[in-house]
């Protein structure tokens, strides 16, 4: 899992299973970045408070209290580049 910037915003990208998906990388409780945490399977764990979220699709899993889920943003791979979509614009793409 790795993070990038596209337009100024955080993206942690992963690779799970030979798919890859993207979500923002800010954690929803701390706003630390989910890419210094862990990853196993589809489930990242924030490094400072162990709040959990689903990778493939954004959304919070575990925590004592309720938090908002991740954006998640779609993810195109072609021959050997991979492009996350931009929100806002279908038709726009950044090469990760």
């Amino acid at each position: 899992m790795i993070k990038v910037s596209i337009d100024g915003r955080d993206i942690l990208v992963a690779n799970i299973d030979g798919k890859y998906c993207a979500t923002d990388d800010s954690c929803t409780h701390s706003g630390s970045s989910l890419s210094e945490g862990k990853l196993e399977g589809c489930v990242i764990t924030c490094g400072w408070h162990a709040a959990e979220f689903d990778c493939k699709t954004g959304k919070f899993l575990k925590f004592p209290m309720k938090l908002r889920d991740l954006t998640s943003y779609n993810v195109i791979v072609e021959s050997d580049s991979v492009f996350v979509e931009k929100i806002g614009r279908a038709s726009c793409r950044e090469r990760v």
